[in-house]
């Protein structure tokens, strides 16, 4: 980062990096999305391929709906952008309530749970270490 004599523009710069912009001025200072809760494993898709049209969206909006053009889960979205998974999840809110994404949240099935007893070997596994 620059000193303190230097513009203000010099001090959102860094030399390695580019500009640096910080999560929450990406999200307008929002922690939570306006609706859903997105796990690391919710599948998105977008549902449109142009959103340069809408209004209120941001550079990381359009992102987004670019890189869904094809299945891709939370997760996969944050390492592309290379932003905090918070951030994206927030994100996801804005496009999901403006149907530009589909999102398909993980089926959690007790069938697919190993049993309880598979658990408890483990802690005492990891205790005996």
């Amino acid at each position: 980062m620059t000193g303190r004599g230097e513009s203000a523009e010099q001090e959102w710069v860094d030399d390695h990096a580019g500009p640096v912009v910080r999560p929450y001025a990406v999200t307008g200072g929002r922690a939570r999305p306006v609706t859903g809760t997105f796990d690391l494993i919710s599948l998105v898709t977008a549902t449109r391929t142009d959103v340069g049209s809408e209004s209120g969206l941001g550079p990381e909006h359009v992102a987004i709906v670019g890189l869904c053009q094809r299945i891709l889960s939370v997760a996969e979205i944050a390492a592309h952008l290379d932003l905090p998974v918070g951030t994206v999840r927030v994100l996801l809110g804005d496009l999901a309530a403006r149907s530009l994404v589909q999102v398909r949240e993980p089926r959690a099935t007790a069938a697919g749970l190993p049993d309880e007893h598979v658990f408890e070997a483990v802690i005492n596994g990891l205790r005996a270490l």
